[in-house]
């Protein structure tokens, strides 16, 4: 494919418009497949072999942070992740475009952070069709088990995604959101600070409690 073709193709991604599989080929050098199979079968013993994969996956990684194998990546070239986190086995990157966490992500077993979705008429699947927009976690979240997170969604700071949930709108900070597809159930206050604590040293309720 020619310069300017390419450059056409990754306008319309960028955008979040339609192509195909084969229009986007010439970016299947950033795929990382062959390394996300060795960190899989790799030993957890083996701690700096797993971290300088990790490191050859993932567009960029941070401090201390944990991916429990197995889990998988369309790319992973695509894949930013910051200090602190913890992904949980069987997370799933489909990364077909930038997929970035914050500092303090927790994710549970069973997680799929999806950026890519196709077209609702089947004449438009053609060539495994489909569109991109980019996912955005922000700092301390934490995502239950078996959610999945869908194309273009943010994730504010601090909120908790519950389990089995389907994310396919914005998530606003400090909030507890819950469902198929996911609302917002309640905000998150000081007095969450305080729950399952009883008899817990230096955690005594406060006026909330």
């Amino acid at each position: 494919m020619r310069a300017d073709s390419e450059r056409e193709v990754l306008d319309r991604i960028r955008r979040g418009l339609v192509y195909s599989e084969s229009e986007a080929a010439f970016q299947n050098t950033r795929r990382r497949a062959d390394l996300v199979f060795a960190y899989n079968h790799t030993p957890p013993g083996e701690e700096e072999r797993r971290r300088a994969l990790l490191a050859a996956i993932l567009g960029s990684v941070g401090e201390r942070a944990v991916l429990n194998a197995p889990f998988s990546a369309a790319f992973g070239s695509n894949v930013h992740i910051g200090d602190d986190f913890f992904g949980n086995v069987n997370l799933s990157f489909v990364d077909d475009v930038e997929i970035r966490i914050g500092d303090g992500v927790m994710i549970a077993p069973n997680v799929t952070l999806t950026t890519t979705g196709h077209p609702v008429h089947p004449t438009r699947r053609v060539d495994y069709a489909r569109f991109s927009e980019p996912i955005v976690i922000e700092d301390r979240v934490w995502i239950g088990s078996n959610a999945v997170v869908l194309p273009g969604v943010r994730i504010g700071h601090g909120s908790v995604i519950g389990a089995g949930s389907v994310v396919s709108r914005d998530v606003p900070p400090m909030v507890v959101a819950v469902g198929t597809p996911c609302r917002v159930l309640r905000p998150i206050t000081d007095a969450d600070l305080t729950t399952r604590t009883e008899g817990v040293p230096g955690q005594e309720p406060g006026p909330c409690g």
